[in-house]
Parts: structure tokens; sequence; C-alpha cells
């Protein structure tokens, strides 16, 4: 229930704190006098958007706090899901700041405005004048007969599904229409993935080919020059190798005359040791090299096409050419899959379908047993709200497509008087009509859905006399279940609160100010002495109102 209401800063209100019991309250006003700033308070606690235009003085931020006592309440896993603190006593706090900016704070926790609107709907119910008009749509006649129906878990658990069936439908929608242009490549990547794979390109190394074409197509050169080294290194007396072995016998006199010598000596024999070696390299290789026409062919025709493809796919390596048949191979794969995979999907979606038909005849069974009870509790309520005559007649069709709550199609039909023909709400009720339907059926949820407190403002709206009197009884005996509030007009209503306050406006200095009083008992006959007679109480209203109030 709502215990408390802290507003700061807000339109005409400079600043408001009122404490709330449990049980039937009432607040009264003249028109005018700021009934809707309290609704537009409470609301932006709920949610609401704010608007800089709202703040009284600009300059200042403006707080509105609401404390909840939901003690008697399962909401802790709620809190749970939308990742918020837990608390009996939850304190909302709304603020606007001179920035335009706002903040949302649950139990002190920063929170966003989507977590406000949800929480809300667990916290209080606010029934504003233009929410009549909602019975006249099969949004809320739906949530009506689904909250007596007990429906919450079967539409969670549909909507849930068909989330999922109709994202599968559009992939499998997608796959199919894809799969013309993935065959027509399936030939093509087929194509490139053999002309890859026949080149065996694990086994190929680039560098290695082009060095052994270089020596196959220059070996005529190669022999010619490894020649020409070794008459340079073994010719007679003028040969690299004699020479430097004239070198060393020469050093060899002197090595012992110094470690200078000594070292050049073994130098040049180090010199002399490894140009024997290359000599012998160089007959090694002269003796291997030997011209093969065929191996070059080969050699070059295995260049050519390597470097062929590496043009034809634009790559610059070997591992490139490898990872493109890879991918080639994975295209392949998924193409000649393409039938199994949409077979599986046509499979999933055959299941869920089956599975959601299952939810949404529970669902219109569950709805098609309810209907009688409720159409029962509604005329019984509406005869004492003076319309003996009304009837109502709710037809369900199932239908062969899903919905977005089941498969059924409603019909919630309306009959004021005896000899017209039942018509749909919109065009057979009055404002009057619709406003007293409205109330029994808030009446009827309450006893279904566990909601701590609801708020009806001026809800009887066309309503007068004795159906007024009657109205207020409802919502007396609903505030035995849960904390009702009653903005009205009518004083057969504010008689039946335990608990009154006015809205009122004050002049102080040159601003006006609403303020929000509660009532003692001599107030309470004042002020609905006030709205059965006026500005000037009469003997006879004084008496009829403290009639009224015992």
């Amino acid at each position: 229930m709502l215990t408390s209401l802290y507003i700061k800063n807000y339109a005409l209100i400079d600043e408001l704190f009122v404490k709330f019991n449990n049980g039937f309250t009432i607040i009264t006003g003249e028109t005018g006098a700021g009934k809707s700033i309290l609704l537009g308070g409470l609301s932006l606690v709920l949610g609401k958007r704010a608007d800089l235009s709202q703040v009284k003085n600009s300059d200042e931020k403006c707080i509105i706090e609401a404390v909840f006592d939901i003690a008697n309440y399962d909401l802790k896993s709620l809190f749970a899901h939308l990742d918020l603190d837990y608390d009996v006593q939850t304190i909302i706090r709304r603020e606007i700041l001179p920035s335009g900016k706002s903040r949302a704070f649950i139990n002190d926790t920063p929170a966003t405005l989507d977590s406000l609107a949800v929480l809300s709907t667990y916290l209080i119910d606010i029934h504003s004048q233009h929410q009549t008009q909602q019975l006249t749509q099969d949004e809320y006649q739906f949530k009506v007969i689904d909250a007596l129906a007990e429906n919450s878990d079967n539409l969670g658990l549909f909507e849930k599904s068909l989330r999922t069936y109709k994202s599968l439908q559009k992939s499998l929608g997608e796959l199919k229409v894809s799969k013309a242009e993935m065959i027509k490549e399936y030939d093509y990547n087929l194509f490139l993935y053999k002309e890859l794979n026949d080149v065996e390109l694990e086994s190929l190394n680039l560098e290695d080919l082009e060095a052994q074409y270089e020596e196959l197509n220059n070996v005529e050169i190669i022999g010619e020059k490894l020649s020409s080294v070794k008459v340079i290194l073994n010719s007679e007396e003028l040969g690299v190798i004699d020479q430097l072995h004239n070198v060393r016998q020469e050093l060899s006199r002197i090595s012992s005359f110094g470690k200078a010598y000594e070292a050049l000596d073994q130098r040049v024999s180090s010199v002399s040791i490894e140009l024997d070696d290359i000599v012998s390299e160089l007959d090694s290789l002269e003796e291997n090299l030997s011209t093969d026409p065929q191996e070059l062919e080969r050699v070059n025709t295995q260049l050519q096409s390597l470097n062929n493809l590496m043009q034809k796919h634009t790559a610059s390596s070997v591992e490139e050419l490898i990872a493109i048949r890879h991918q080639l191979q994975s295209n392949i794969t998924n193409t000649e899959s393409l039938d199994d995979t949409i077979a599986e999907k046509e499979q999933t979606l055959e299941h869920l379908n089956s599975e959601l038909n299952q939810v949404a005849l529970k669902i219109h069974k569950q709805r098609k047993a309810i209907i009688p009870t409720l159409t029962e509790k509604l005329e019984a309520m509406l005869s004492d709200l003076g319309m003996p005559n009304a009837k109502f007649r709710i037809e369900l069709n199932y239908k062969d497509g899903f919905l977005s709550n089941g498969k059924d199609e409603l019909q919630f039909l309306f009959m004021a008087n005896k000899g017209s023909s039942f018509n749909e709400l919109k065009k057979s009720a009055s404002g009057g009509e619709l406003s007293r339907i409205m109330l029994s059926i808030k009446s009827i949820l309450a006893e279904y859905i566990q909601l701590p407190s609801i708020m009806f403002d001026e809800i009887d709206t066309g309503v007068s006399g004795e159906i007024s009197n009657k109205m207020g009884d409802i919502m007396k005996q609903m505030s035995n279940r849960l904390q009702v509030f009653s903005i009205t007009h009518l004083p057969q209503i504010a008689a039946k609160g335990d608990s009154h306050f006015k809205v009122f406006k004050t002049d102080i200095e040159n601003s006006t100010i609403t303020q929000l009083k509660k009532l003692n008992e001599e107030e309470r006959i004042v002020e609905i002495a006030q709205m059965l007679d006026g500005a000037k109480i009469s003997e006879s209203a004084m008496a009829h109102a403290k009639q009224l109030l015992n």
C-alpha cells in the first residue's frame, strides 16, 4: 500500500508531505484545485516521462518520493529480476534537475524508467477518467478475462514460444529464398575447390620452386662459372691456392718470432683449409650438375599453375590459397547439407507449432470456462448499480492463425435495456454506463489480482443519487481487501471514506499554491455539506452531511 507521498517544487506545489492509511481514502476539492497535480506527481514516481515545464521553480530541483509497504506481497523475485534491492518499505524517488534531466531511484539505487513502469504495475492501479475507454478495446477485455481465468503462466509460455516460432519461421524463409542462389554457386565453388585441391598445396614451397627453376633454367651458365672459378683457384703457379701455399711458407718462417706473426700464420692456414673445402664443393656441384629438360618443364608448370591460382584468388602466398580452399570446402558442405538443414528447421517449426496449439487451446478453454462467471458477476453488480436489464454476451472464436495472446478472437457484446440488441460496448454503452461497468470489473479483478492499492479518478462521472451511493459501497467493500483511493465530486461517495483529504488552492504573496489537508470529523461535515449545497451551507445540508457520515 501507499504509505506516504512527498512532493517538492512540482506544478503549483511548493512542498507537500502526506501519510496515507489502509482502507478507503477520499480526495475531494473544487475543479482546478489541483487534484490532477497529485496524480501527475504520483505518475512520475511510477515511470511517466518528466517535463521541465512541470517544475514550479526551474532554478531548483523537483523531488517526488513515494513509500510503499509491500511486506504482504510476494515481490522479492520481481526485485531480483529487475536487479533492484528489495525492502518491505520500498521508496521510489524521482528528481527533475534544473537542466531538464531526470533521475529515478528505487530504495536509493538508480533505476530506469522501464524498471519503474514494470514495478508500478505491482504497486498501484491508477484509474484515470480516460481509462474507462479501455473497456472498449480487445486488449483490455482479454486482460480481464485472462486475469479471472488465471492464464498468466500460459500466456507467458505462449508469448515466449511464439517469439521463437516467428524467429525460426523467418530464418527458414530466408534459407529457402537463398537456396536457389546457393545451388547456383555450388558448381562454381566445387570447380574452384577441385582446382585448388589438385595442386596439393601443402607439399609446395614457392621459394624452393623458384630456386629450383632458376637452377634448371641456367644450368649451362652455372657449369661455365663453376669451371672458371676452379681454374682461378687451382691453375699451376698462378692459382689462388698455390699462391696461398707460398704465403704460408713465408709466414711459417717468422711465426716463431712473435705472437702477431703466429696469429697471421694461423689465419692464412684457416683460409687455406676453407679454400680446400670450397674446391671440394665446387667439384661436387659440377659433378651433380646436369641438364634435365623434363624436370625443368615440370617445375615451370607447377610455378605457372601456382602463380595463376594466386592471381585468380588475389592471394599472396600458398597459405592464403589453403585458407581459400578450406572456405570453399565449407561452402560446398553447407550447400550439400542445405536440404538437411531445411528439413531440421521444418521439423523444429512443426514441433513448436504443436506446442503453441496445445498452449493456445489451454488458454482458450480456461477463458471459455470463466466467461459465465464473469458475465454473472458483472450483471449482478450492474443490477445493483441501477442497470437491472444489463446483459453481456462474451464470444470467443478459436481461429487458425496465431495471435499475440493465443488463437482467440473476442466479441465483448453488451445490451443495456430490454428490447435492444447486443452490440459492441463502444456503440451501446453511455459514459455513465461505462463508468459503472469499469468499477464492476475493477471490483471483480480485485478478487483475482493481488494488488496493494487502487486509485479511482472520478470513476463516478455521469452518475448521481442512489447509483453513486451503490458505487461508494462497492469501493468501500473493495477496501477490505486492498487500499482504495477515490477522487470524487459526489458527497455520497465521499461520506463512505475511512479518511478524507481536501485539495485546495491558496494565494501566498504573488503565488498560487496547491495544498492537501487531512480533514477531521467537523471539517468532513463542512466539506460534504459544501459538496451538497455549494459555498453557502444551509442547516439542511449540514444535517444531510451528518446523516451521510453516520
